[in-house]
């Protein structure tokens, strides 16, 4: 094997292979030999077929393997001999290739950067603490108590207002007929809630018992149910009652309903798990922090396919939140591969950059100090996985154990939480004591710029979207003996969620040397 080095600039390499043909000949011939050992051909003996016969009969086939086997071993070989890390798959482009002559071809590829830790200090970090005080048990506890508001029957002269509930039957119809899922009987609604489409609920405040009341709406155009999507509804509406908000008390009697055996019981259960929570919001507020310094200290070039990458999953984020949230349709994105404004695609790829830089640094800060991911947690987070699929955790395990992409995508946040504690617990940390709002509202905020890192910037289509938007908490009404809080909401037009098949969940791309990609 001959190599020759074409450039070497920066983290990207390229090389010009050569193979000789003797050496593809002896591979060919190899691989025919094992062909000759099982093939069945007729008037032959096994194994004694000659060798021209076979090439005549599987020569292509068995070239073909020998150039992929090739290739790939000889560009193992050289990441090896030059101690090389592909920072993504590399590009091969062979020359054309001719029988009996030498195997030629070009390999580039990125490299990951050389990052220096042995010398790494965790940066000094202030730790946000909030007590759980009485007040904060008090107040949660009220909030329990809204939730579990119930409703008693009013005078018959009652108009019902904003926050009263009406009892009521209701048939859906466009242009005079009737629609699959557009009618309910015995439904208690409450009036403000938003449970059922844009217009509704605000038609039926000053009603009373035993008005007849015809309701006009339209569907929004980013509807669930596509066939209703968009279109004028009436909605022939028989307020059988109305009814006002019961007084929400905490007392006994709540705290014995929920199960527990006294009130001090439920708020001692209260207490606990907000001073879990809490912990947890410190964790999340310290962890942005050391992010932050770590951002801050460390500079380095990075492998730009991988910024590529995650350049291209931010702006594909930003135009699934535009389409959902219907401030612009799917088709009036096609062609981009990017925002048109200059200024907000060089905003996107430092944010891509900075993922990528954050991800290669603390995943050479693991590889250092030995943190690995053992079996058992990677398990854990797979029946996790299962756990959101009820009914099909069979073909969710089946697709992980047959999926060695998705296992290392369950792996790589495992991993960058292990690589981050470690580095919390070296951290200088000063405590700082604060209010529960306080330290709620800065995790909100990291939460929505993480899960949105170009918040108050809209992906501008090419063309004007004519889509109204949809209002995200729109999902209609339940039936009135369905008095659970987790009852599933229905509209006036019923349509049931499918459930999404492991079968069919896309296989994530595999991280280039499995690198966790951290959030900005």
């Amino acid at each position: 094997m001959q190599i020759e080095e074409l450039l070497n600039e920066g983290l990207k390499r390229e090389y010009k292979i050569v193979v000789a043909a003797k050496e593809l000949d002896d591979r060919l011939d190899a691989i025919l030999d094992e062909f000759r050992a099982t093939a069945k051909i007729k008037g032959f003996r096994p194994g004694k077929a000659p060798l021209s016969l076979l090439k005549r009969m599987h020569g292509e086939r068995a070239k073909g393997q020998v150039l992929s086997e090739t290739m790939q071993e000889t560009s193992t070989k050289l990441f090896e001999d030059k101690n090389i890390r592909p920072a993504t798959r590399p590009e091969v482009d062979m020359d054309e290739y001719e029988d009996g002559k030498d195997l030629a071809y070009t390999l580039k590829v990125e490299i990951l950067p050389e990052i220096s830790v042995d010398d790494f200090k965790a940066p000094a970090l202030e730790r946000w603490v909030a007590e759980v005080d009485d007040k904060t048990v008090d107040e949660f506890c009220e909030k329990i108590a809204a939730q579990q508001k119930t409703f008693k029957k009013a005078a018959k002269t009652t108009k019902a207002g904003e926050g009263d509930a009406v009892l009521i039957d209701y048939v859906g119809s466009i242009d005079g007929v009737e629609f699959d899922g557009g009618k309910g009987e015995d439904f208690q609604l409450e009036l403000g809630s938003g449970m059922f489409i844009p217009g509704f609920e605000e038609q039926l405040v000053g009603s009373k018992a035993g008005e007849e009341k015809t309701v006009k709406v339209s569907f929004p155009e980013q509807y669930q149910a596509a066939d209703l999507a968009g279109k004028e509804a009436e909605f022939a509406v028989t307020v059988k009652e109305v009814r006002k908000p019961a007084e929400a008390k905490v007392d006994e009697d709540m705290a014995k309903g929920m199960g527990f055996e006294d009130l001090a019981s439920l708020k001692e259960s209260v207490k606990g798990q907000l001073a879990a929570d809490n912990n947890s919001l410190t964790r999340a507020h310290m962890k942005r922090g050391l992010l932050d310094a770590l951002a801050d200290e460390y500079t380095f070039d990075v492998p730009a396919g991988m910024v590529d990458m995650e350049f291209r999953q931010i702006w594909e984020q930003i135009k699934r939140d535009a389409v959902m949230s219907g401030e612009a349709k799917a088709e009036d994105f096609e062609g981009q591969d990017g925002p048109e404004d200059e200024a907000e695609a060089a905003e996107f790829r430092a944010i891509a950059e900075r993922r990528v830089r954050l991800g290669l640094l603390l995943s050479e800060l693991g590889v250092k100090n030995n943190i690995q991911v053992n079996q058992e947690e990677v398990n854990r987070k797979i029946i996790e996985e299962a756990r959101r699929f009820p009914g099909q955790e069979a073909q969710v395990f089946e697709f992980y154990q047959k999926n060695e992409e998705a296992r290392a995508q369950l792996r790589a946040p495992i991993f960058e939480e292990k690589v981050v504690d470690f580095v919390l617990e070296m951290a200088d940390v000063t405590e700082k004591s604060v209010s529960r709002d306080e330290l709620e509202a800065a995790v909100r905020a990291i939460d929505e710029e993480e899960a949105n890192p170009t918040k108050g910037k809209k992906a501008a289509p090419k063309k004007k979207a004519a889509a109204k938007k949809a209002p995200a908490k729109k999902a209609a009404p339940k039936k009135a003996a369905a008095k659970k809080d987790d009852a599933e909401k229905k509209a006036p037009a019923k349509k049931a969620a499918a459930k999404k098949a492991p079968a069919k969940k896309a296989a994530p791309k595999k991280a280039a040397a499995k690198k966790p990609a951290a959030k900005k």
